[in-house]
């Protein structure tokens, strides 16, 4: 039997255990005016150890029928479970393809006050659909878990008028037919379920390339329509400056999508980060698209390493307020040190919690902890570490355990103590580090130049939430 979890012990619903995904090729037609879903979605796999039955992913929509390697299928309903019985048990190592019809009104999901309003999120014109950490289900059946990571096909078809977007690039339309448009959309690097998107409704689109020439898109919903080309080429700035810092860009095309919906909120959406009813700042965007190298690329096996996306994306803000000379990532440690009765000091980031998953500690002490180790090893050698990391587990999965022992492999150092004081120890850390000159990375050079002064980093302001 496939188990009906993955083995996350901080979210043992999640996920599927029991098969490999591969692929998932989604035809989905959605009507605004009903909130009308349909959908039909093959699923190609792996089988991990013989199986006679295996579940699926999904939550409240109705399922018309399931085949297996074009055959009918037995399934049965169980909450968010669906459960799949193939006529003859599949062998370990058997490839297979499962198709689920299915059809109704997706529901987000409402999570407490930290996760928010996630998943598949009806709005005026469309939906946004947002899905970390667990909202993939609200909309196509799936192995609902970073762990299992597969390509994705999306065909969407929307009223006439709407733009219907998905990750990677489109390959195919638009198409109008009898009042209906059909978009085609291809991500042929593996992602997670929770990147996955079809954010659909009303945009303007600007598309074209980066300085560099890399495929980019930008979309915002009519109310910011002044602001596509800020969003478009801000973007792409980003984008090929990461290039030079972390390591060339893991997929084929960047960009942004601002859509008027206030979540509060943005998300590193694979290929499209998504801003929820507000036009991101420079750091904003610099965070997300951070993310692309780290939690895209290289993504979780488990949320509680979830400090290895946000740690690193926020740390990233820092380099990017370094690149343009407006603030030292040393200062703006020395700011939260500063912050003596700070909440984050009682939050230790390394075992992220899943009642509090999106704590402030996973961001800002996570990427203190970056910046310790920064001052510990050096700017070569660190900017070595994130560009080797990015690389070496490109489209994959690491933990934080593989992130130390890289750090302490290329390093020649113990880091044992580092990294257990700023991950895993309640209290703010004493930290005796003499603070080294800090540089900011020049791109292609490995010798970073310095980066002036600037008066000390205030703490984090209220403003959208990064995920």
């Amino acid at each position: 039997m496939g188990a009906a979890g993955i083995g996350d012990p901080d979210f043992p619903s999640d996920g599927n255990g029991g098969y490999d995904v591969t692929h998932y090729s989604l035809k989905l037609a959605y009507t605004p005016s009903s909130k009308h879903l349909a959908g039909v979605a093959s699923i190609s796999a792996t089988a991990l150890h013989d199986l006679a039955r295996f579940n699926l992913d999904l939550s409240g929509l109705h399922v018309a029928s399931v085949t297996l390697d074009g055959a009918p299928a037995q399934f049965t309903r169980e909450g968010s479970e669906l459960m799949i019985s193939p006529a003859a048990q599949l062998a370990k190592g058997a490839k297979f393809t499962v198709r689920v019809a299915y059809s109704g009104t997706p529901k987000p999901v409402r999570g407490s006050s930290n996760l928010g309003t996630y998943g598949f999120i009806p709005t005026s014109d469309g939906a946004f659909v947002v899905c970390e950490p667990n909202g993939a289900k609200t909309w196509f059946p799936a192995n609902d878990h970073p762990a299992d990571k597969a390509t994705f096909d999306f065909e969407l078809t929307v009223p006439k008028g709407l733009t219907a977007l998905a990750n990677g690039e489109l390959v195919a339309g638009p198409v109008t037919t009898d009042g209906k448009t059909t978009f085609i959309w291809r991500e042929r690097h593996p992602m997670v379920t929770y990147l996955a998107t079809m954010t659909l409704g009303d945009f303007a689109l600007r598309t074209g390339t980066t300085p560099r020439g890399l495929a980019n898109l930008a979309a915002v919903a009519p109310k910011y329509n002044n602001q596509l080309d800020r969003v478009f080429r801000l973007s792409g700035r980003i984008t090929d400056y990461w290039s030079t810092v972390f390591g060339p860009y893991p997929f084929s095309s960047t960009g942004g999508v601002v859509d008027d919906l206030n979540t509060g909120y943005a998300l590193e959406n694979q290929t499209k980060p998504m801003y929820g009813g507000f036009i991101p700042d420079e750091s904003i965007i610099a965070h997300e698209l951070a993310h692309q190298w780290f939690g895209d690329s290289v993504s979780i096996k488990r949320w509680n390493d979830l400090w290895l996306n946000e740690g690193f994306a926020t740390y990233a803000e820092w380099l990017w307020a370094e690149h343009n000379r407006t603030i030292t990532a040393e200062q703006v440690f020395r700011g939260r040190m500063s912050m003596t009765s700070s909440p984050i000091w009682n939050y230790p980031p390394g075992k992220a919690r899943p009642d509090d998953l999106f704590n402030e500690s996973v961001y800002t002490r996570g990427a203190m902890t970056l910046h310790a180790l920064r001052q510990r090893i050096g700017d070569a050698t660190f900017f070595k570490v994130l560009r080797t990391w990015a690389q070496n587990h490109a489209y994959g999965h690491a933990t934080t355990d593989d992130f130390i022992t890289l750090a302490e492999r290329l390093s020649g150092r113990q880091l044992d103590s580092l990294f257990d004081v700023w991950l895993y120890k309640r209290g703010r850390p004493e930290w005796p580090e003499r603070p080294r000159r800090q540089t900011r990375p020049t791109p292609g050079n490995s010798r970073p130049t310095p980066t002036p002064t600037a008066s000390p980093a205030p703490t984090r302001q209220a403003g959208p939430y990064r995920r």
